[in-house]
């Protein structure tokens, strides 16, 4: 709800609706991006990213979260990282 209204301030707010940005946030339960558009996007499967290489990223969380199921958040996080900078 917060990420909503954050959005919804983001929109209206004179300087801040001419940011083009992205803002990502997570807790233990939900992963969301808040677009510079005022959008609040949740994904479908909790994995986010941005960036020039954030399709790269997002691929390598993917892979790795299906299939090393027991790596924690931050593990999944640097390696997926690490994949797709080896890539760009």
């Amino acid at each position: 709800r917060s990420c909503v209204e954050l959005a919804k301030g983001w929109r209206t707010d004179k300087y801040l609706r001419r940011l083009e940005a992205s803002l990502l946030v997570a807790d233990e339960n939900v992963s969301l991006e808040i677009t510079g558009n005022g959008d609040v996007l949740e994904p479908h499967d909790g994995v986010l990213a941005v960036g020039s290489g954030g399709f790269y990223a997002v691929a390598a969380a993917r892979a790795l979260t299906y299939n090393v199921p027991d790596m924690s958040a931050e593990e999944v996080a640097r390696k997926a990282m690490d994949i797709a900078s080896d890539m760009c």
